[in-house]
C-alpha cells in the first residue's frame, strides 16, 4: 500500500497567506496616507478661511467692527517743535590748575580742606618763610651800604669838579671819579633787583589760590619739603561754577549751525544724566571748534552751564540735547499714535483718527515731520482738533469699532 507525503500540500497555502499579509499591509498603509494628506490639507485652508483679509490694517473686515475696542486718544495739537540734535559730551571745568610751590622749603601749613570751595586769593598753604626773610635783610643791607658809597662818591665828584675849574687837579682824575660814581650806580640797581627779588620769594612763600573753584584732594602732606620740581604739586582746583561741557556732532549740522552763530542766536543746550531721563543742566552753545575731525566726520562743540547746585562733574559722561531751531505753527500729534505698514508694498505711516460720531476709526495716511521726544509733526494728513488712536492701534482695522475712555 503506498503512502504519500502532504508537504507539497502544505507549502502553497504558506506561500499564499504571506501574501495575504503583505497585501493587508499596503492597503493599511495607503489608507493612513490619503489620511493624513487630507488632514494637512485641511489644515491649510483654515487659516484663510478665518484669518484676517489681505491687506493689514488698510483692508476693511465687518468682523472687525462687532466689538468695540477700548482704545485711548488724543487731540491733534497745533504749536512749536523744537529741532534738537542728539549727542554725546564730557564735562570739562572751566579752568583746571594744579598749584605748585614756586620755591623750595619746608611746608609748613595746610589751610584748606579737601573737597572745600575756595575763591581766588584764598590762603591755601605756608612755606617756611626764614630763609627768605634773611635773604630780603641781607639784600637790603647790600643796597644800603651801596648807596652810601655812591653818595661819597657823589661828593668826591662835586669836589673834583670845582678843582678842576680850578685847574688844581688834573682833568684824569675827574673822569675817573665820574666813572666810580657809575660804578656804585649800577651797583645799587643790581642791589634793587636783589631785594625785589628777595621780596618775591618771601611773597610765595604765603601759597594763594589763583582761581574760584573746588580743591581736590591735597597731593602732599604738611612738613614735607617742596620744591617747583614737584609733579604733583600741592592740590589740583578745578573751576566749577560756570563748568563746560565738551561734546561732538555730525559735520552735516555745522552749516546751519554757523549761519545760526553767526546771526547772532543764542542756541540752547540741555544736559542729561546717563540714562537719559534727568535733566541736569541748562545752558548755552559757547563755540565751535575750528576744524572737522577727519576719522569721524564730527566736530566738537563747547557749552557752557552755570552750574549753581552741583550737578554737573568734572569729567562726568552726559547725553546733550542742541537746540539747533524753532519751528512754529506745527500740527503736532503723539509718536504713539504713529503706526507704519506696506498696504501695496511701500511702507507708509498712517493713524487711526476716530469719526466724529465716537464710534468707528478710519486709517489716515500721513506725512510725518521732525520729532521732538514723543512729540511728532506732521506735514499733511490731519488737521487740528482731529482726534487720533494712542493706544489700542494694534488691534484696530479701517472701520472698526472703539470704546473711548470715559475721563478726558
Amino acid at each position: 500500500m503506498e503512502r504519500y507525503s502532504a508537504a507539497p500540500v502544505e507549502a502553497p497555502r504558506r506561500t499564499w497567506r504571506k501574501h495575504r499579509i503583505v497585501l493587508v499591509a499596503l492597503a493599511i498603509a495607503f489608507i493612513v496616507v490619503i489620511a493624513v494628506v487630507r488632514q494637512l490639507q485641511t489644515r491649510q485652508k483654515a487659516p484663510a478661511a478665518s484669518g484676517p483679509p489681505p491687506g493689514g490694517a488698510f483692508g476693511g473686515g465687518k468682523g472687525a467692527r462687532d466689538a468695540p475696542v477700548a482704545v485711548a486718544v488724543a487731540a491733534v495739537t497745533s504749536g512749536d517743535i523744537q529741532l534738537k540734535i542728539p549727542a554725546l559730551g564730557t564735562v570739562t571745568p572751566l579752568a583746571t590748575v594744579t598749584v605748585r610751590t614756586q620755591i623750595s622749603g619746608l611746608l609748613q601749613r595746610i589751610a584748606f580742606t579737601e573737597g572745600q570751595i575756595v575763591r581766588a586769593g584764598d590762603f591755601l598753604a605756608q612755606i617756611d618763610p626764614r630763609p627768605y626773610e634773611a635773604a630780603l635783610q641781607q639784600a637790603k643791607g647790600n643796597l644800603k651800604r651801596d648807596q652810601a658809597l655812591l653818595a661819597d662818591a657823589r661828593l668826591d665828584l662835586t669836589r673834583y669838579e670845582n678843582l678842576v675849574k680850578e685847574d688844581s687837579i688834573a682833568a684824569q682824575q675827574l673822569d675817573t671819579q665820574r666813572a666810580l660814581v657809575d660804578q656804585y650806580e649800577g651797583t645799587i640797581e643790581a642791589d634793587q633787583g636783589q631785594v625785589n627779588t628777595a621780596t618775591v620769594n618771601l611773597i610765595y612763600t604765603h601759597i594763594v589760590s589763583p582761581v574760584t573753584g573746588r580743591v581736590g584732594l591735597r597731593q602732599v602732606d604738611q612738613g614735607n619739603y617742596v620744591t617747583p620740581g614737584d609733579a604733583n604739586g600741592i592740590v589740583i582746583i578745578n573751576q566749577l561754577q560756570p563748568i563746560t561741557v565738551l561734546f561732538s556732532i555730525p559735520e552735516d549740522n555745522i552749516a546751519k549751525l554757523m549761519r545760526r552763530l553767526h546771526a547772532g542766536a543764542v542756541l540752547e543746550v540741555e544736559a542729561y544724566d546717563r540714562t537719559d531721563s534727568t535733566k541736569l543742566a541748562d545752558g548755552r552753545l559757547l563755540t565751535a571748534d575750528n576744524a572737522i575731525d577727519t576719522t569721524t566726520g564730527t566736530v566738537k562743540l563747547r557749552a557752557q552751564f552755570d552750574n549753581h547746585d552741583g550737578l554737573l562733574y568734572p569729567n562726568q559722561f552726559v547725553n546733550i540735547e542742541l537746540l539747533e531751531d524753532l519751528l512754529p505753527h506745527q500740527l503736532i500729534i503723539p509718536g504713539a499714535a504713529v503706526h507704519r505698514g506696506a498696504p501695496k508694498g511701500v511702507v507708509t505711516s498712517f493713524v487711526y483718527v476716530v469719526a466724529r460720531d465716537s464710534k468707528t476709526v478710519s486709517v489716515r495716511p500721513v506725512t510725518l515731520g521732525v520729532a521732538d521726544g514723543d512729540r511728532v509733526a506732521v506735514n499733511s494728513g490731519l488737521t487740528a482738533g482731529e482726534i487720533v488712536v494712542t493706544e489700542g492701534g494694534d488691534r484696530l482695522r479701517d472701520g472698526a469699532a472703539v470704546e473711548l475712555p470715559t475721563a478726558p
